[in-house]
C-alpha cells in the first residue's frame, strides 16, 4: 500500500527521505535547511510548530506564527510538510499548511486525537509510543482507518529500554514485524531512536536494510544552537555524506531513492550535459 504526500508516494518500489528542523525557528533556519535537505536527495520536508517537550520552560514551538513561512517555503521547494499535531484544535488550523499530520510518541494512545484524524482524508503519520508493544501501535492505527481514513504511515522512533547509553532503542523488529502484519508503510525515524547526530547514518542503513519504506532525519543548519533536539541533528554536510552511502546501501536491494520532479531533472542534466562534466 503507498500513500501519497504531495507529489510523493511512500511505501512504493522506492525509498523516501523526510528532512527539516526539529522546530521551525525561523525564516531563515527553515528555508535554509529546506533548500538543503533537498540539494541531497530528501522529498519530504519535516519541521515542527508546535513542540511537546518534557520542560515547560523549553521552546515549545512558533505555533501559528509559522503558516506563512511553512506557505513560502513550500512554495518555493515545491516539497509537501509534515508536521506534528498535539491537539484536536489544530487538526482544522493546519489543514491548509501542512500536507499530512504527525501524531508524535506522546499522543499514540489519544484516542480522542486518532478518533479525529480517522474523520480527516489527508494523510497521517503514526509514531509508536516510546512505551508501547508493536500490538498497541498497530491497533492506535486502527483508531484511525476505522474512521475511513486509511492514508497511514506508520513510524517506529525507538522505544525506551534499560540501555542509556543512548536516547532511545530502535526496534528493528517492529519494522519488519509491521511490514508483515499491518498493510501500511513503515518508516524510521532515527534522529529520536538514537539521540546522538554521529549515531543516526549508521541507524538510517539499518533501517533501509530491515526493509522501512523510508526515513525521517533531523537537519538543522547549526545543531548547537537548535531550539530543540540539537544533540541528534544533523549539519547539511552531514546529512549530505549519509544520503550519497544510504543510495548503495538502498542498490545492494534493488531499491532506489524517491526522487521529486525537478530532482530527476537536475540529476539527468549532470549526468549528460556536458558543461556540468
Amino acid at each position: 500500500m503507498a500513500i501519497q504526500i504531495g507529489n510523493i508516494k511512500i511505501g512504493g518500489p522506492h525509498f523516501t527521505v523526510i528532512a527539516g528542523p526539529c522546530s521551525i525557528e525561523s525564516p531563515e533556519q527553515f528555508i535554509n535547511t529546506a533548500q538543503a535537505v533537498k540539494a541531497s536527495g530528501a522529498v519530504i520536508l519535516r519541521g515542527g510548530i508546535w513542540k511537546m517537550r518534557t520542560s515547560a520552560q523549553a521552546f515549545q514551538g512558533l505555533g501559528e506564527e509559522a503558516f506563512s513561512m511553512i506557505q513560502k517555503v513550500k512554495a518555493l521547494t515545491g516539497m509537501g510538510l509534515i508536521s506534528e499535531i498535539t491537539d484536536i484544535s489544530q487538526v482544522e488550523a493546519t489543514f491548509d499548511v501542512v500536507d499530512a499530520y504527525q501524531v508524535g510518541a506522546r499522543n499514540m494512545h489519544n484516542y480522542s486525537l486518532l478518533k479525529e484524524l480517522g474523520k480527516q482524508s489527508k494523510p497521517v503519520l503514526l509514531k509508536r509510543g516510546f512505551s508501547a508493544y508493536i500490538d498497541e501501535w498497530l491497533k492506535a492505527s486502527e483508531y484511525i482507518t476505522n474512521g475511513g481514513n486509511q492514508n497511514v504511515i506508520l513510524c517506529e522512533r525507538g522505544i525506551r529500554t534499560f540501555e542509556t547509553a543512548t536516547r532511545n532503542t530502535l526496534d528493528i523488529n517492529a519494522v519488519a514485524y509491521a511490514k508483515k502484519h499491518s498493510g501500511l508503510p513503515v518508516i524510521v525515524d532515527p534522529s529520536h531512536a538514537v539521540g546522538i547526530a554521529d549515531l543516526v547514518p549508521q541507524i538510517s542503513y539499518a533501517a533501509a536494510a530491515a526493509g522501512a519504506d523510508g526515513l525521517m532525519v533531523e537537519v538543522h543548519p547549526d545543531p548547537s544552537k537548535a531550539l530543540s533536539d540539537g544533540a541528534q541533528a544533523l549539519t547539511f554536510e552531514n546529512f549530505n555524506k549519509m544520503m550519497l552511502q544510504l543510495e548503495r546501501v538502498l542498490a545492494a536491494f534493488d531499491k532506489g531513492l524517491n526522487r521529486l520532479p525537478q530532482q530527476m531533472s537536475s540529476q539527468h542534466n549532470e549526468i549528460h550535459n556536458p558543461i556540468l562534466m
